[in-house]
């Protein structure tokens, strides 16, 4: 599971979280800011209510007040502390009068710490809100009437925070009571354990989700790669994954479009295949005819015999030249419409173009007319080229079916509304029309039903087909009907540009 780079990824993104989750949560710094402020409020309330007892038991005299040290040292004594809490009074001169370290009854025990030839170094970590600082600086701004706190390092390492409090008498500073603890770290250990727990149900439930991650996406696109190679290994064209396919999310999706892509491609690998056989099989009729011709010219004395069996060799050379071009420009145009990238097309300057051209090299014989204003645009998606060629196909096709002074009309109109709005482009001509058994027949590769009189072998039948493949590709449709007054008519749909249906068109 873990040698899939998609399931890598899961894991790392995941844990990269619960890595900076956990660090935040067992680092703490916020929590210790909170932490030591909150315990310097607590010990200052505590040294504001012992330094107001000793001021009105401790202190005498007006205007030149003392303190008097034994009844400070009995009001300390009678006082029942914390463990963690530490009392000390110093004199105006810092000298230590009371330390409730060394009279109470209790031994605190502390282990030992490691000998090292170098002294060791004592880090703090930095607190914005207070200051480090040491307790002679504390005590110092104390003496001058101001209230002090602070942070420190104590004589075994751990962190210790103290309130400094004036004691007066009328304005007279005749000591500083000083209260400190050291339990910060001891809270801050309790804390972390106290989310420990937290943290390793957070792990294992991010654990659970990544293999859920990397099994629901992970295996079925290594799956579907697998599948892929093996499609590849053995030669075949078609890929099925079912059980991935039914998938209602983007790997089904996913699934879905490789399956219809290998099907696209394998109908176009038969599609080719077809075309294949049926170009040998158009060939094969002109180069037996030829052949036939020549054998019955060697075994010919008369001239005119000779002449005519001459005639039929050329004219299927001709045939043979048309149909190597048309199925040349086949396969040039499919190439086009496979590769090349839509754009926007005029569809009415297009119709319009073709008939002026169609016109100015017409030298009488059937005329060309677009029904339609040039200058009014009919937008919509796809390849110039193809597209024209498409027309002038129909266009072709339309005039050999005219009389000589006949006339091919273009019409170009919108039909639909909304999303459903489409470009309608029919192409008319007054000949005999198309039998009904054969409107569709008529856009098979090689079928070709010419008009009376025509010359054999004059056309390839791949015109029809091609303007199909190329309106298909360009997700419109195309067929053939003929005209209530006489005459066929060619119908080419083709969506219409979004934005010209009055939508908002966003690129991509």
């Amino acid at each position: 599971m873990l040698g899939s780079r998609i399931a890598q990824l899961i894991f790392v993104s995941n844990f990269a979280a619960f890595a900076i989750l956990a660090i935040g949560a067992l680092t703490l710094s916020e929590l210790r800011a909170q932490l030591v402020g909150a315990k310097i409020e607590s010990l200052r309330t505590q040294g504001e209510l012992i330094a107001d007892a000793l001021a009105d038991t401790a202190t005498v005299g007006e205007p030149a007040p003392i303190l008097l040290e034994p009844r400070a040292l009995a009001l300390l004594q009678r006082l029942r502390l914390a463990e963690s809490v530490r009392l000390r009074l110093f004199a105006p001169d810092q000298r230590v009068i009371v330390d409730s370290a060394l009279i109470g009854e209790r031994v605190n025990q502390r282990d030992l710490p490691v000998l090292s030839a170098r002294k060791p170094w004592i880090h703090i970590p930095p607190i914005s809100a207070w200051r480090v600082r040491s307790l002679d600086a504390e005590v110092a701004e104390a003496m001058l009437g101001l209230p002090s706190s602070g942070l420190r390092a104590g004589p075994d390492g751990t962190r210790v925070v103290s309130v400094s409090l004036p004691i007066q008498r009328v304005q007279a500073v005749l000591a500083v009571l000083t209260v400190e603890s050291d339990d910060v770290e001891v809270l801050l250990a309790e804390e972390r354990r106290a989310r420990l727990p937290f943290i390793l149900v957070a792990g294992v439930l991010i654990w659970l989700s990544s293999s859920l991650l990397a099994v629901l996406i992970a295996r079925p696109l290594r799956r579907l790669a697998g599948a892929a190679d093996r499609l590849r290994a053995t030669g075949g064209v078609r890929l099925s994954t079912p059980e991935i396919a039914r998938r209602n999310d983007e790997i089904g999706h996913l699934a879905q479009a490789l399956e219809r892509l290998t099907n696209a491609l394998a109908e176009r690998i038969d599609a080719n295949a077809r075309f294949a056989a049926d170009v040998a099989h158009e060939l094969k009729n002109p180069l037996t005819s030829i052949r036939s011709a020549i054998e019955t010219t060697r075994a010919v004395a008369e001239p005119e015999a000779r002449e005519k069996l001459l005639a039929i060799i050329a004219a299927d050379v001709g045939r043979l030249d048309r149909l190597i071009s048309d199925i040349s420009r086949a396969s040039r145009l499919e190439a086009e419409t496979a590769k090349g990238s839509a754009e926007w097309i005029d569809l009415s300057r297009l119709l319009g173009e073709l008939a002026q051209t169609y016109e100015a090299t017409r030298n009488g014989g059937v005329r060309v007319e677009f029904a339609g204003e040039a200058d009014a645009p009919v937008w919509v998606a796809g390849q110039e080229g193809p597209l024209g060629q498409v027309f002038r196909n129909l266009i072709d096709n339309a005039r050999s079916f005219s009389p000589p002074d006949g006339l091919v009309r273009l019409r170009l109109q919108r039909e639909g509304t909304g999303a459903a709005q489409i470009v309608r482009a029919e192409v008319e001509d007054g000949g005999p029309g198309i039998r009904a058994e054969n409107l569709e027949t008529i856009f098979e590769r090689f079928y070709t039903e010419r008009p009376r009189g025509a010359a054999f072998g004059g056309n390839s039948g791949l015109g029809l087909p091609i303007a199909r493949q190329i309106v298909l590709a360009h997700k419109g449709r195309i067929w053939a009907e003929n005209r209530l007054g006489g005459g066929a008519r060619f119908v080419v749909e083709l969506p219409l540009a979004p934005w010209a249906r009055g939508e908002t068109w966003r690129e991509g």
